[in-house]
């Protein structure tokens, strides 16, 4: 143990002036079991440590081949070990300097042992949700109505399954639940098979023409009426919830506002994705014949779903889905730049709006990740690397 004296005579050999200091010394020491690699640092912002503080959890998220993510209720992060030159010492009984000054009765010499000490902390960095695994899990097992459910070997997962499985937050996990229009059956989550979405949703289309409803006043209580005797009644809400905006009138009656961009889009995918290549004119002509009276196609409505080739004659349409492209930025780039050497930003905006993380835009992505020139006095862009 050191003595007042001692400590007042290293001061002195070392040049140090003790007015300068605080008159409370700490004397550290090694305990018998500190070591390095008992203890893990982690670095949190001010949000997380409020929210560690208020009684939350922190979640570490994915499989042994996965790079590990961090979760809070609602926002994903890369969890990446960064070195100091500087010891970081694990000190349970030390006072900071704020504690010493409102603790006027502290001694004159505090002996702190030091319980361990890392050269390293986990830093976290906000990242996008993991998210286009959990499509690819519950595409494996698609709902194709009640008839088709027998004998089924693919797992099916609760929400404790995928909260276990996708690197992402539980709310973000729920949004994307929502987003690709999922639903529970019998406790699982199960993504309707595209064909028995649209003869449910073409049952609920074709309701609306006999009874000459208005698109934005489709009542539920008779939907269910009328359609349950041909499908689930669950099935039949869920294809209103999916396609439609639920409100309530003034006597209590539930109602839908179909949404005309969803309806069409999906009757775009459904006439595209038996042909490689559609001409684009004949395509137009069909799609609008075959979505309900009263709507109206327009080609924006097909942003990340359809690529149009205006270069190609007669000019042409193919499906090409955002979802079935890479999630990785690189592999995203390549991947689009094989399916087209030259983008203009209107065209490949919709492929990568999804890259882009917190207040970054298309923009920087493009900077990073492209090279742009002028063709024909339109701006466009092309790969920074040769793509094989």
């Amino acid at each position: 143990m050191r003595s007042r004296a001692e400590v007042d005579a290293t001061l002195q050999t070392a040049k140090v002036n003790p007015a300068e200091l605080l008159p409370v010394v700490h004397c550290l020491s090694f305990g018998p079991r500190s070591g390095a690699g008992d203890y893990c640092l982690m670095q949190l912002e001010p949000g997380l440590s409020a929210q560690l503080e208020a009684g939350c959890s922190l979640v570490i998220r994915g499989e042994k081949h996965e790079q590990v993510v961090l979760c809070s209720k609602d926002k994903t992060y890369d969890m990446k070990i960064a070195d100091t030159s500087n010891m970081l010492l694990f000190i349970p009984s030390c006072k900071t300097p704020e504690q010493l000054k409102a603790d006027q009765a502290s001694c004159n010499i505090i002996h702190s042992q030091i319980a361990g000490f890392s050269n390293n902390y986990w830093e976290l960095r906000r990242c996008r949700p993991k998210l286009k695994k959990l499509r690819k899990l519950l595409m494996e097992d698609s709902y194709k109505g009640p008839d088709n459910q027998k004998d089924q070997a693919f797992s099916k997962y609760t929400t404790e399954d995928l909260l276990s499985l996708i690197q992402a937050s539980e709310e973000e996990i729920l949004h994307q639940l929502q987003t690709i229009d999922a639903c529970k059956i019998e406790g699982y989550w199960r993504i309707l098979e595209f064909d028995y979405e649209m003869k449910l949703l073409n049952h609920v289309t074709q309701l609306i023409d006999s009874e000459s409803w208005s698109l934005s006043k489709v009542p539920l209580r008779t939907c269910l009426e009328e359609l349950g005797s041909l499908e689930p009644r669950e099935m039949i809400e869920h294809i209103l919830l999916s396609y439609g905006r639920k409100y309530i009138d003034d006597a209590g009656e539930v109602y839908f506002e179909m949404q005309e961009d969803k309806i069409c889009r999906a009757t775009a995918q459904m006439l595209l994705q038996n042909a490689v290549k559609f001409n684009l004119s004949e395509f137009q002509e069909v799609w609008q014949q075959s979505v309900p009276e009263g709507m109206t196609t327009r080609l924006d409505q097909l942003k990340g779903l359809a690529l149009v080739d205006r270069s190609s004659r007669p000019e042409t349409i193919f499906l090409l889905k955002v979802e079935d492209l890479p999630e990785d930025n690189q592999e995203r780039f390549n991947s689009l730049f094989s399916i087209r050497e030259k983008w203009t930003e209107e065209d490949i905006a919709p492929y990568i709006q999804d890259l882009c993380a917190e207040k970054q835009t298309v923009g920087v992505l493009l900077t990073k990740y492209a090279r742009s020139s002028v063709q024909n006095g339109v701006k466009v862009y092309n790969s920074r690397r040769p793509i094989s």
